[in-house]
């Protein structure tokens, strides 16, 4: 009763029956499963037997690969194109990258890369886009396990153009920045807050100009407690001298934390200098912060350049900054850069509330459709938790736990003219329904 009146608000059926007419019911049966269970959809048939859903028969093993496999992605970008329409307004976007490990070997996406969970596994990428205001995910992309997250930003432009959907305002963490993506953000006209590494040359320039004046009284701000100084820049971007803002802040009770943060950063270069498998936008790190020595018979050396390193920590820990192309208020945009976390949130659902940690699925076009499906129960659990949230049931259970409370209310059907009856409703269940808005009568 939960997802049919989560199917119903956000009219999901439609636009899936639009895409997947003959499959859209089966669909949505499998994406009940994983929100309410999770795991391997081999069990979703032993499940459809048992639960009321809305393809209202059984849903065998054998015919949900036949339906994983058909899952085409004409139909699944032609979803993506109904669905941004129909949630796409005045939002944040929220932009991340996760990794998601398999065992699967006949898939050409699935490489060896940066594990976010530390497996020692291969991998395929998982771009996710999540609207702030709306708590929903909007859109996913496959990408091989081996990309970086920053040259990803150029083939997701590319789709969203083909999509034709709204003018995006997307918010992305330093991992996401180059001069060119920057670029091409500015070039398709799109808004964006885009956190700036401070090892940049130019925001260094930036700090070193206001180091001596931020902590005027003029420049004092509080953000949920914490105390910042703030200075905003109008910064005209390349040759075209687009109009940006860089807000630049400073908190002297991070600063220790920053070093930290910094650090762990170096370690990270470091590997990726020792391995071989470089970075394209660490470039600057490499050659500012390490003494890299080739030789034929040690092979390559790197060692820490710590008399650069210590001076960059005195001069620019506790400073970080955004660039913008919107928001002119530093706190805004600081408050809504912050707000980010909910992919990050989002991501831990998908691992952990709907059990995708590891994949065992291995071709390409099962996998595609089990993210696919992955994604819409994805849909369900994001909406379920912000009715949870906005009428205070989040604090007494999480999305999980609340379906499997309302999971022994039971509908017995009867043959002929007397229809159904609903088993007794216990106390925490009519609570529950009560809060959500839903009528048992209906």
């Amino acid at each position: 009763m939960l997802l049919d009146s989560i199917t119903a608000e956000l009219e999901l059926d439609k636009v899936l029956k639009s895409c997947f007419p003959k499959v859209y019911q089966q669909i949505l049966c499998m994406a009940y499963y994983l929100a309410m269970h999770g795991g391997s959809l081999s069990h979703c048939e032993a499940w459809s037997k048992s639960h009321a859903h809305p393809f209202n028969k059984t849903l065998t093993s054998q015919r949900i690969s036949e339906i994983l496999q058909s899952l085409n992605i004409d139909g699944q970008q032609t979803f993506f194109s109904k669905w941004g329409e129909s949630v796409l307004e005045n939002d944040y976007l929220c932009y991340d990258i996760t990794s998601v490990s398999s065992y699967g070997e006949l898939n050409e996406y699935i490489k060896y890369g940066y594990n976010r969970d530390g497996d020692k596994l291969r991998q395929i990428n998982l771009a996710l886009l999540f609207g702030q205001k709306s708590q929903l995910p909007v859109y996913y992309h496959r990408l091989p396990g081996n990309i970086s997250d920053v040259s990803t930003l150029h083939h997701f432009l590319k789709t969203f153009s083909y999509l034709e959907l709204p003018k995006l305002h997307l918010v992305m963490d330093k991992g996401f920045y180059s001069q060119k993506n920057v670029d091409e953000l500015l070039a398709a006209k799109d808004k964006f807050i885009l956190a700036v590494p401070n090892r940049l040359k130019w925001v260094q320039h930036i700090i070193d100009e206001t180091r001596d004046t931020i902590q005027n009284p003029e420049s004092y701000r509080k953000l949920d407690g914490e105390i910042l100084y703030v200075h905003t820049k109008l910064y005209p971007w390349g040759k075209e001298r687009r109009r940006c803002y860089v807000h630049l802040y400073y908190n002297a009770h991070a600063a220790a934390e920053a070093i930290d943060s910094f650090t762990e950063e170096l370690l990270t270069y470091k590997e990726e200098l020792e391995s071989g498998q470089m970075v394209s936008n660490h470039e600057d790190a490499y050659k500012t912060f390490f003494v890299i020595k080739e030789t034929p018979v040690r092979g390559r050396k790197v060692f820490f350049n710590n008399e650069t390193i210590q001076k960059y920590r005195n001069q620019y820990a506790g400073f970080y900054a955004l660039l913008t192309n919107d928001i002119k208020d530093p706190v805004e945009a600081l408050r809504v850069y912050r707000n980010k976390d909910t992919v990050e949130k989002c991501f831990d659902d998908l691992k952990n509330q709907l059990d995708m940690k590891r994949l065992r699925i291995h071709s390409a076009a099962s996998m595609d459709g089990r993210l696919f499906v992955q994604f819409i129960a994805l849909i369900f659990i994001s909406a379920l938790r912000k009715k949870m949230r906005d009428t205070g049931l989040i604090d007494k259970y999480t999305t999980r736990e609340l379906l499997l409370e309302m999971e022994t209310l039971t509908k017995v059907r009867y043959s002929g003219k007397y229809g159904h009856i609903l088993t007794e409703v216990t106390k925490p269940q009519s609570h529950i329904l009560e809060s959500l808005g839903i009528n048992l009568e209906t």
